[in-house]
């Protein structure tokens, strides 16, 4: 049985780019300036891309590197893998994000929050910089992905017939 992690680190880094488009979406939609009082209820969207890329890679894990046979135990840990990839390159995404895809993205969503009587400006700084998101962004990545592995792990599980 090949238990090789090429597969779990190909899909982290598919997950990272999905990411990256996704952001350059939201940017361009102006859900990081004209519509960010949208962001919060859009960005949750991207569940449904992140769900399909953990269910085409453990699928892909299956298929190639275990002769079309997969435990839950083995698609949750190869879900866990490619969470990792994720979280580690988190820092390194978070600044791509914000030094280049939307460079205002603090800047608005701080002067957001402050409007809106949802934080302090003092509150606001403290937890929107890249500081934060970056630690937000790798814990998020393990969390989830977590939880998103085990529970396609379920449906792409398979027993030799």
């Amino acid at each position: 049985m090949n238990t090789s992690r090429f597969t779990e680190i190909k899909w982290g880094l598919i997950f990272i780019a999905m990411l990256l488009v996704w952001m350059v979406l939201e940017r361009i939609l102006g859900f990081h300036d004209t519509r960010i009082a949208l962001h919060m209820y859009v960005t949750n969207l991207v569940m449904i891309p992140a769900i399909t890329i953990y269910l085409l890679a453990l699928k892909d894990k299956r298929e190639k590197d275990l002769q079309g046979q997969m435990s839950w135990l083995q698609g949750f840990v190869s879900g866990l893998i490619i969470a990792l990839v994720v979280a580690v390159f988190s820092p390194l995404t978070q600044y791509l994000i914000s030094a280049f895809i939307s460079p205002n993205y603090f800047a608005n969503i701080i002067e957001f929050s402050v409007q809106q009587n949802e934080m302090t400006r003092e509150e606001a700084e403290a937890y929107f910089n890249y500081q934060n998101y970056a630690i937000q962004s790798a814990i998020g990545a393990v969390v989830m992905g977590a939880i998103t592995g085990a529970i396609v792990a379920i449906f792409v599980k398979k027993r030799a017939s």
